[in-house]
């Protein structure tokens, strides 16, 4: 059936659960419809190489980075990244270049009667597209990230030249557990047979379970952080770092601003060191270009994001407890006298938690993102107030973050967080 990009749009948003919209009624517990949709598409993800990327922060950072890398070497590069912040189409690219209106409209319309049948998830049928398209395009490498989880996660169909895990922290409790172990089982569900897998941060309470679970599986395990040491210079913001005790980079200025990304630079650099004994190669001189350039290679949006300078609005999509911790981290170290917070987030997190974080010091604008799991910004503010967080309730992030801009000096800081959704309404 011929149908145009709007029609494959809104077929994609009205038939198929959506988590990011809707939440854990969208989540299947189970790879059945994943591998149904491989099937009718005369299994894509074997048709091309891969590596696969899960964990519960920095996944989005490393796969860009990485994705980077491999096209500063010259090589035809995938990247599979979910949720998208602007366009439906920021999921799926090659080369940086974002998949075509008409190739979505064409793979819908063809497979609709399909999908009706096989009645898939929106992220199932997405993973399908993006395979499909990545093994039509003939692409040497693709950077595949994990939505959510590992084990059960749709994407975990392929079998990739290696494997990586960037760090465990509570989130999606509801679905994978309610302690950093159980997380990590399930994440760990991605290591395979005699697949080199990369750990990013090594955390005492999940390291374990990495080892046994590499032991099993007859694989070799790296922990990059215990490869590559990245610290800051004391008397200017660039980066160095550190391989097995000699100097790798004297001077590194990533694109990507945040303090936690030295995290994920550590976990770049060693899955382009394990990339090179498996056959691609990328010079330490295009590894340093492309971290220094992954915004402007890739398009990566909501990461430590200067929105405008004077006063400084920065946007971040941090939501979970690790993740906020180092958004306040990073807030304390960058000057500002007064700091008002453009607050949006969702209905299933635990979000007293995250309140308890919060300075208290801070001016609030709350406001709800424009997805049904939006938590109601009155009801935000009312759970903020518990925790002595004041200030006043919008009827849209866009006029939240006006407020906010209107209101401070041109010494204060902006910052508008809480929920990847509240971001993408001001990037």
């Amino acid at each position: 059936m011929a149908i145009n990009y709007l029609q494959a749009l809104d077929y994609m948003y009205t038939h198929l659960p959506m988590f990011q919209r809707i939440g854990s009624a969208a989540y299947k517990a189970n790879l059945d419809n994943t591998w149904a949709i491989c099937n009718l598409l005369n299994n894509p993800q074997n048709r091309f190489k891969s590596i696969h990327i899960a964990g519960t922060n920095g996944k989005g950072s490393t796969s860009h980075m990485l994705a980077a890398a491999f096209q500063e070497a010259g090589y035809k590069t995938g990247l599979y990244t979910s949720p998208h912040l602007k366009d439906f189409r920021e999921r799926i690219k090659i080369n940086g270049k974002m998949i075509s209106k008409n190739y979505v409209a064409n793979f819908i319309g063809q497979y609709q009667q399909d999908f009706n049948r096989i009645q898939p998830s929106f992220f199932e049928m997405t993973v399908g597209l993006a395979f499909q398209y990545f093994a039509e395009k003939n692409v040497d490498i693709a950077i595949i990230e994990t939505g959510l989880g590992g084990r059960l996660d749709s994407t975990n169909v392929i079998n990739p030249i290696m494997s990586i895990i960037t760090n465990i922290s509570m989130d999606h409790m509801a679905l994978l557990g309610n302690t950093l172990p159980l997380i990590a089982s399930e994440k760990a569900g991605i290591i395979k047979p005699n697949t080199p897998i990369i750990i990013g941060e090594t955390q005492a309470a999940v390291k374990s379970i990495f080892v046994q679970k590499a032991n099993v599986n007859n694989t070799k395990i790296y922990f990059a952080d215990e490869q590559f040491i990245v610290s800051k210079h004391k008397e200017n913001s660039l980066l160095k770092v550190v391989h097995q005790h000699e100097i790798y980079f004297e001077k590194l200025n990533p694109q990507l601003k945040g303090n936690y990304q030295s995290k994920n630079i550590a976990t770049v650099l060693q899955a382009i060191k394990l990339s090179n004994s498996l056959g691609y190669k990328v010079t330490k001189t295009q590894a340093k270009s492309a971290i220094q350039k992954v915004v402007d290679t890739t398009g990566l949006l909501g990461r430590w994001q200067v929105l405008q300078e004077k006063p400084l609005c920065i946007a971040d999509t941090g939501h979970n407890e690790a993740g906020i911790q180092m958004v306040l981290q990073q807030l304390t170290q960058t000057p500002h006298q007064k700091l008002h917070f453009v607050l949006g987030m969702v209905n299933d997190k635990d979000i007293n938690k995250i309140l308890s974080l919060l300075p208290k010091s801070a001016i609030y604008y709350f406001c709800k993102a424009n997805i049904p799991r939006g938590l109601n910004a009155s009801e935000l503010s009312d759970h903020a107030s518990t925790f002595e967080l004041k200030g006043k309730v919008f009827k849209t992030v866009r006029k939240a973050y006006n407020a906010a801009r209107e209101h401070a000096a041109i010494n204060d800081l902006v910052f508008v967080g809480g929920s990847t959704f509240t971001v993408a309404e001001v990037v």
